[in-house]
């Protein structure tokens, strides 16, 4: 193949030398002047070579066909598909034409498919390339699925594309995004061939030599474009006689002008044929035959190299000749030529074009046949596609059939949301809803705010807009219900979002009821209580989970594991939050991906995994930053992480961001958590004036909201700790009634050591005998599995030492002190550590003698005497269980034990005690 291409080596080698390096190459240039050539060329060269080759070459006619380009190029990997989980499975067998499922294939599934036959190819350990020919003409399902999984797939993937370039002043958008991603793309864009290129590509095309000075005017006149010299050149044989030196040559300004004196000279019935090919995305022969055109039929077009007929189809030699043939068939002729083949095709798809294509005034049946395709390519996950074939089905409604008018835009409307088109959801669902009344009215709006609020529209636009839906519906009936589902959602206040939750499980109970969205209304009823203050009805909780079936509803789906996380129950909620990951995986559902991580990521930073919540974090913001969303979330958990390991600067700076970001928006959530993080930030600092400055203005926030349990808040302890430190006791005694009061509604672990640990400091701030309050720490810490408040835990140690320091008890402060430092390093807690070293060199005397453990050695010996595994350990410290056995191993060895539960003690006699609070003094 490669000694087919002329004047093209340096540009072959540079590409081979790319696509070698799992690069990224992009071919450029006018339609005509070789990228096809050169890209078959490079194909061939790499299945020579033993690759696997994956390649599309799309044209115009195809961009209407879902999938069609996509089928092609995933086709060699079609025995991998039974391998994948069952929804990508699924979606890579309707793709591929293998299988057949009534399933409803939601588009993202595709693209996850996509990525996941294309990390499947690689596996294998052949080089892999995929090879797209005339990027442009995708159709767009293949498109946005394509583009969707090479901005993922791993690394060692080779992409060669091609793409036409145009003279216009702007340069057009990079073909699938190739020049966003991190490799690194080369762009070759094709040079005018030479006269002595055109040479041989002329006596190869056209059998034709050709004396020097005429080559060298067909050069001059094509501008070496290929494809244009070679009609030149079949102009000039098709004269009576070679042109004379002063002779014009027979030059068009276009290919299309050319072209179409080629087909001017050809027989009528050859040239109607030629027509039809060219309307057809796929001209296959069976339908051409079926509209009366044989193979015969294109004898005069394939002599004059316009295309090739093979055993089943008709092939043109170059897509821009199809192009320029549609190009110049008279809009009449062509409306007719369109019916003649809405007659003839076999497959439905394809008759709804051509339907579609002939029709220009309402047809009621044309209609029904385009909003039946409609539906066919929804199911195929297909979304934009169908949203274009329900508004062309819109079109064709006659006016005065106002309810099917309406629910075929409304059907586009959902369509355009479904493919991710936010902008394009928000103007069709408005429209929807300016033009109509009532039921169709309500939907509209209701879909109006789904889309404000998947798209994080700023202020209240998702919850008027659901609002106007409800008084748009009919009072009592089953949509009036699922749009209270949805206001129980949109609410953030408690009260008004449990009297919406109560009135959708009304109208939802019962036959013919929603049961998704009747689960989801049941959680938020039993969270907005919770968020109210009142005791946990745990029944509507088991109520839902038995209602939900395998994939819970959006509107509600992590409330169970957010329930969890704010009842220190660490292990329920991993386990719900990663099977949901799992599924929304499996899905390519992104969005859900993104929320389940933060999620995962604030419940490994609560028991104390701090290792596995900056994995988390960091995947939710990769995925944040490729949907584009506000990042507010993993940002300000990025920056609870940072004052947690002791990085204070870059915490504050998040918060005071995120600070501006509340006030700008007025977004309460954003203003609570920012002041959380900012107060905690100045507390870790030593500001602790500061600190309980913030403190109170989250308490007075939270109250203004009527949050009587603003369950993933926890900063009462902190609150006390800060106003003690800073002198304010009143402040601080008002504190702890508003923590005893959380913990006699809703006793929780954190509840149980935030109030041992308050109580102890202001016992001692007070002058007042603090034995009991040590010896309630004792107790909790007791009761207080070590896995599951690791941080808590190590702040009460170092709460104690400060009181025994106080009392003079030197033995038991520096006793609580030293366990403190050793359980805080063991989980990263720089700023932690370094102040509790500094209470205990207040006590004087000299340091224990050193462990002689390594540094990693310390650290395994340390999170092992707190109880963790050998897979947690590996978990937390990003190494082998292998490693951790070896390791301790060694601390067994040198501290002179033979098993765990001798570590506390053998720690404590070196100087890294994990050891209780100590005797009273």
């Amino acid at each position: 193949m490669r000694r087919a291409l002329v004047g093209r080596d340096e540009v072959f080698d540079q590409a081979w030398r790319s696509l070698g390096g799992a690069g990224q190459v992009l071919l450029e240039g006018p339609a005509g002047i070789g990228k096809t050539a050169l890209l078959r060329a490079l194909v061939a060269e790499a299945a020579q070579a033993g690759w696997w080759v994956l390649s599309c070459a799309p044209t115009e006619c195809e961009a209407d066909l879902p999938f069609a380009a996509l089928a092609d190029l995933l086709r060699p990997l079609a025995g991998l598909a039974a391998d994948l989980p069952h929804p990508q499975r699924v979606a890579a067998e309707t793709v591929l034409v293998t299988g057949d499922s009534d399933e409803t294939i939601d588009e993202r599934v595709i693209g996850a498919a996509t990525r996941s036959l294309l990390e499947a190819a690689l596996a294998s350990g052949r080089p892999v390339l995929l090879a797209v020919d005339d990027a442009p003409w995708l159709d767009r399902p293949s498109e946005r699925a394509l583009r969707f999984a090479l901005r993922r797939v791993g690394p060692g993937l080779s992409t060669l594309v091609s793409s036409r370039s145009t003279n216009g002043p702007t340069m057009p958008a990079t073909p699938l995004g190739l020049d966003a991603g991190a490799t690194v793309l080369t762009r070759l864009a094709l040079a005018p061939l030479g006269v002595h290129a055109l040479h041989h590509v002329l006596r190869e095309r056209v059998g034709a030599v050709l004396d020097r000075p005429l080559l060298a005017r067909i050069a001059r006149e094509s501008s070496g474009n290929p494809l244009v010299a070679i009609e030149v050149a079949r102009a000039v044989q098709r004269l009576p006689k070679p042109p004379e030196p002063a002779q014009e040559l027979p030059v068009a300004s276009s290919i299309h002008q050319l072209l179409a004196e080629v087909l001017a000279g050809l027989p009528t019935r050859c040239r109607d044929a030629v027509r039809l090919a060219a309307l057809l995305g796929v001209p296959l022969l069976r339908d051409l035959t079926a509209a009366g055109v044989g193979p015969r039929a294109f004898d005069p077009a394939e002599e004059a190299g316009l295309l090739v007929v093979t055993p089943t189809r008709v092939q043109f030699a170059h897509p821009v000749y199809a192009a320029a043939v549609r190009a110049g068939i008279p809009p009449g002729v062509r409306r007719g030529l369109h019916r003649r083949l809405a007659e003839a095709v076999a497959d439905p798809d394809e008759r709804v074009r051509q339907l579609a294509a002939c029709t220009t005034t309402t047809d009621p049946v044309v209609a029904d046949a385009l909003a039946a395709a409609a539906v066919r390519q929804h199911t195929r996950g297909a979304p934009e596609a169908a949203a274009n074939l329900y508004e062309a089905a819109a079109r064709l409604t006659p006016a005065e059939d106002r309810p099917t008018l309406g629910q075929r835009l409304l059907a586009a409307a959902r369509c355009r949301f479904d493919c991710g088109d936010h902008p394009g959801a928000r103007m069709a669902a408005e429209q929807v809803a300016a033009g109509f009344t009532g039921h169709l009215r309500a939907e509209a709006l209701l879909l109006r705010a789904v889309v404000a609020w998947s798209a994080d529209e700023p202020g209240g636009t998702a919850l008027a807009a659901a609002g106007r839906a409800l008084a748009a519906t009919r009072p009592g009936s089953p949509l009036a219900g699922r749009i209270h589902a949805h206001l129980a959602l949109f609410v953030d206040l408690p009260e008004p979002a449990r009297t919406h939750a109560e009135a959708a499980i009304a109208l939802l109970t019962g036959p013919g009821g929603d049961r998704e969205l009747l689960a989801a209304a049941l959680l938020h009823l039993f969270f907005s209580e919770v968020r109210a203050g009142e005791p946990p009805r745990t029944e509507l909780l088991d109520r839902a989970l038995g209602m939900e079936g395998a994939e819970p509803s959006w509107l509600a789906g992590t409330i169970p594991a957010i329930w969890w996380k704010g009842i220190d129950e660490p292990d329920r909620a991993r386990e719900r939050l990663t099977r949901l990951l799992d599924r929304a995986a499996a899905r390519g559902d992104e969005p859900s991906q993104y929320e389940l991580l933060k999620h995962l990521g604030e419940t490994e930073l609560l028991a104390g995994r701090w290792g596995l919540a900056e994995r988390h974090i960091a995947a939710a913001r990769d995925l944040g930053e490729l949907l584009g969303t506000e990042l507010t979330a993993e940002i300000w958990l990025t920056g609870l992480l940072d004052a947690l390991r002791g990085r204070l600067d870059a915490a504050g700076q998040v918060a005071e961001a995120g600070l501006r970001l509340g006030e700008e928006l007025d977004d309460d959530w954003c203003r609570r958590i920012h002041l959380q993080l900012g107060a905690f930030v100045a507390l870790c600092a030593g500001r602790v004036a500061e600190a309980a400055a913030g403190y109170g203005r989250l308490a007075a926030t939270v109250d203004r909201m009527g949050l009587a349990e603003p369950l993933a808040q926890r900063f009462e302890p902190d609150w006390i700790e800060a106003c003690v430190a800073a002198g304010d006791l009143a402040t601080a005694r008002a504190a702890l009634h508003r923590l005893t009061e959380r913990h006699r509604r809703l006793p929780r672990p954190w509840t149980l050591l935030g109030l041992v640990r308050s109580r102890a400091l202001l016992d001692s701030a007070a002058g007042g005998d603090p034995s009991a309050a040590l010896d309630d720490l004792v107790a909790a810490r007791a009761a207080v599995a070590p896995e599951v408040l690791p941080l808590d835990r190590a702040r009460c140690l170092l709460v104690a030492g400060i009181v025994h320091r106080r009392l003079r008890r030197k033995r038991p402060a520096r006793e609580a002190l030293e366990a403190a430092v050793g359980e805080f390093e063991a989980l990263g807690a720089a700023a932690f550590a370094a102040r509790a070293r500094a209470e205990a060199a207040r006590l004087g005397g000299r340091p224990p003698a050193p462990s002689g453990l390594t540094a990693t050695e310390e650290r395994v010996a340390r999170l092992a005497a707190l109880g963790r595994t050998s897979r947690a350990i590996a978990d937390e410290l990003f190494v082998s269980p292998k490693t951790v056995e070896t390791n301790l191993s060694r601390v067994y060895r040198k501290l002179g034990i033979s098993r765990r539960a001798e570590l506390s003690a053998a720690l404590a006699r070196v100087g890294l005690p994990e050891a209780p609070l100590g005797p009273k003094g």
